[in-house]
């Protein structure tokens, strides 16, 4: 069982909550404490929304709170009668993740018996305290880029050996590949995407991400390998062409890398595909069949190396354009 900064951060939070309710001599100062428990969230973004959502909801249940039993009384029918209210109030405001922390505030003002002004204002630090901590406490996010660095890593591997294994099937016709680092590739690509998205919300003001566009053209080029597929199993085993075909995916598996080879293998396609043209016509319906699969595999080759080639074209031109501060 692994303990999450999540978990660590709530512990510590609700402890410095109540410590500093205690230390205010607030009564009711466990409140503070489950109000931090509430507000903690996942990410920056959601801590802030979540902090000022949750504190203009508490601050609107004490109004409501308020009127309804000191006007009514305090009686389980008026809390009811006040929720009632109460909640579509909050959902006109948009404030509706509010609900589950006002209903502290709520409960305490009902379970007073009575609301002088003092005990009002003894709620909103309550507020400020248990509210404030979380949002403090959330500033704190560990970095991914670690993570993130070793799902590159670990797809980048995957795409070597569907690629190698693309390869050793042109050349043995053997359907000995159980196709399992597809499967590693789609978990792989959808944690990372989850990944980016969480990192996205740690950092307020940073508008792009590094590895945002990264995993985007490696799922790009995925959905081509899943393409080629079907293409390769299609291909004559004894041509030539497919000889050389099986050479250049090979040739591509080591090239698998963050760097920019896309260019040197794109010039090598083009060197195929004058291969091709020098071939024979095709004079049966299978020849021409496997003519226009090739002609399609050569096409999603070179989708699958223009992806590459523009992702790096735009990560230079963003690293030049962060140097000089140009946008």
């Amino acid at each position: 069982m692994k303990i999450g900064p999540r978990t660590i951060k709530t512990a510590i939070g609700t402890t410095i909550a109540i410590s500093i309710a205690q230390l205010m001599g607030l009564s009711n100062f466990v409140s503070a404490g489950v109000l931090t428990i509430l507000c903690i969230q996942p990410s920056r973004k959601k801590s802030v929304l979540s902090a000022w959502h949750r504190f203009l909801a508490c601050i609107l249940a004490s109004l409501f709170s308020f009127v309804f039993f000191e006007t009514i009384g305090y009686h389980p029918v008026v809390v009811g009668l006040m929720l009632a209210c109460f909640i579509p109030a909050t959902v006109f405001l948009k404030i509706t993740p509010g609900i589950a922390t006002s209903s502290v505030i709520i409960l305490n003002l009902y379970s007073a018996g009575d609301i002088p002004v003092p005990f009002l204002i003894n709620q909103f630090f309550l507020i400020v305290v248990g509210v404030g901590t979380a949002l403090l406490i959330n500033l704190y996010m560990p970095s991914l880029d670690k993570p993130l660095r070793e799902k590159q890593i670990e797809l980048e591997h995957n795409f070597q050996k569907i690629l190698h294994e693309i390869a050793l099937y042109i050349r043995t016709d053997k359907q000995e590949w159980d196709g399992t680092e597809i499967t590693i590739c789609e978990e792989l690509l959808q944690e990372a995407s989850n990944l980016v998205s969480l990192d996205r919300e740690n950092h307020l003001l940073r508008s792009k991400h590094p590895y945002a566009d990264y995993f985007t053209m490696r799922s790009r080029q995925f959905e081509l390998l899943q393409k080629m597929l079907p293409l390769v199993s299609r291909l004559p085993k004894i041509d030539s062409i497919s000889i050389k075909i099986a050479d250049f995916f090979d040739e591509l598996s080591d090239a698998v890398h963050p760097g920019n080879t896309a260019v040197i293998y794109l010039e090598q396609l083009d060197e195929l595909r004058k291969d091709f043209d020098r071939e024979p016509l095709p004079v049966t319906r299978k020849e021409f069949e496997t003519r226009a699969n090739l002609f399609r595999l050569l096409h999603e080759i070179e989708d699958y190396l223009l992806l590459k080639k523009k992702f790096k074209e735009s990560d230079v031109k963003r690293k030049k354009s962060k140097k000089t501060g140009t946008v």
